[in-house]
């Protein structure tokens, strides 16, 4: 152990024989000249492209708009057959108001075992990224705290588009604040054992549906399930 510890240690010293001894990482500038997005896209384009990359992920993308949101989330959450759902403080009334299950608030002293019990979970979002298909959760009052998206087994999260879209990851750490908790999802959670067997559901929701919410009235729920 101790001749490998001396030569990873050698070797950092021999890397760092240039650097001046009183220089520090704030001392130096760092480049920031790499591409802020991957080729030009209208806003339906990036919207597309979000959509796209999610299904990749193996999430099931939805799209409608405020005024049937409700009645697409009520039909999403009893298809599952939730009979709980959990509901964070600042999630628009609306939106679950047609939802025939239990309500179940997002507390503190809520513990792993009672979040476990409930069927399913809906939030919304801080912002998605369209070139990953990465929705970001911040802990904002439509959000609630993290846990509460990572021990239920189903996850209904909003986006609002196209207002939380953005097509790079550098133009959502503009608008997050790194200081408040940060969940970047990606699809559902899923992990692969020794043989590279699939499984779903080990770090997080087995399943993630995606509603994009358009902005303004009118226009059809289209369902991706």
């Amino acid at each position: 152990m101790s001749d490998g510890r001396d030569r990873v240690l050698a070797r950092v010293r021999r890397a760092l024989a240039d650097v001046p001894r009183g220089e520090r990482p704030r001392d130096v500038p760092v480049e920031r000249d790499y591409l802020r997005t991957h080729g030009a896209r209208t806003t339906e384009e990036t919207v597309d492209l979000l959509a796209g990359n999610l299904a990749d992920y193996r999430a099931v993308v939805h799209r409608t708009t405020e005024d049937g949101v409700g009645e697409l989330l009520a039909r999403l959450l009893a298809r599952r057959g939730a009979a709980s759902v959990l509901v964070p403080p600042g999630l628009p009334p609306h939106w679950t108001a047609a939802v025939d299950a239990t309500r179940v608030h997002d507390r503190a002293a809520s513990t792993p075992w009672e979040l476990d019990a409930v069927d399913s979970v809906v939030t919304g979002c801080a912002v998605a990224v369209a070139e990953t298909g990465t929705i970001v959760l911040d802990g904002g009052p439509d959000q609630g705290r993290r846990r509460i998206t990572l021990v239920p087994d189903h996850h209904v999260c909003v986006v609002r588009v196209p207002d939380q879209v953005v097509g790079s990851v550098p133009e959502a750490l503009e608008r997050l604040d790194p200081r408040r908790p940060l969940t970047w999802i990606s699809g559902p959670s899923a992990t692969s054992d020794i043989e590279l067997d699939r499984v779903e559901g080990v770090h997080g929701p087995r399943t993630l549906e995606v509603v994009l919410l358009a902005a303004g009235e009118g226009g059809r729920a289209t369902d991706g399930g």
